[in-house]
C-alpha cells in the first residue's frame, strides 16, 4: 500500500513539474536586461504615440519630442533623456519608468540659432546609454 502511494505521489510532482515548466521558462525568458524596444524623435505625442518622427527638422518646428518604449523594467525606475546641440548638452530629463513595458517622453524648445546637428542619449538608472537618437535641424 504504501508502495503505491509512493508511485502516485511521484507520478503526481512529474505530471505538476511538466505542467508548470513552460510556464516558469516563459517568464524566465522574458525577462532581460532593461531596454529600449523603440525610439523616436518627434513633433508631438497624442495618446501615448509619436507623432511626424523623422530625422531632419526646420527650426520652425520649435518643439521636438524624445519618445521612448522602455522594455524588461524590473521594478520601479527612471531613465534619463539628455539632449545635445553638437556636443553641449541643452537639457536633462529624468523619467519615472513605472512598469515591465512603459511609454515616456521628454521635450526640448528649439531656438531660433540651434541649427545644425543633434542628438538625445537614453541612459538607464546607472547612467549608461541605453540608446542615442541623432537628428538635424535645418533653416
Amino acid at each position: 500500500m504504501k508502495r503505491i502511494f509512493t508511485s502516485y505521489l511521484v507520478i503526481f510532482a512529474l505530471v505538476a513539474l511538466a505542467l508548470f515548466l513552460p510556464l516558469l521558462t516563459s517568464q524566465t525568458q522574458a525577462a532581460g536586461p532593461l531596454g529600449v524596444e523603440s525610439a523616436t524623435i518627434c513633433r508631438g505625442v497624442v495618446a501615448r504615440t509619436p507623432v511626424d518622427p523623422g530625422t531632419s527638422f526646420p527650426v520652425s518646428v520649435g518643439k521636438l519630442y524624445c519618445f521612448t518604449k522602455i522594455v524588461n523594467v524590473p521594478g520601479p525606475t527612471a531613465v534619463t533623456h539628455v539632449w545635445y546641440y553638437g556636443q553641449t548638452e541643452r537639457a536633462r530629463v529624468t523619467l519615472s519608468v513605472n512598469s515591465p513595458s512603459w511609454r515616456t517622453y521628454s521635450s526640448k524648445i528649439i531656438q531660433a540659432h540651434e541649427i545644425g546637428p543633434w542628438h538625445v542619449d537614453v541612459l538607464g538608472p546607472s547612467g549608461e546609454v541605453l540608446t542615442s537618437l541623432y537628428f538635424e535641424v535645418t533653416r
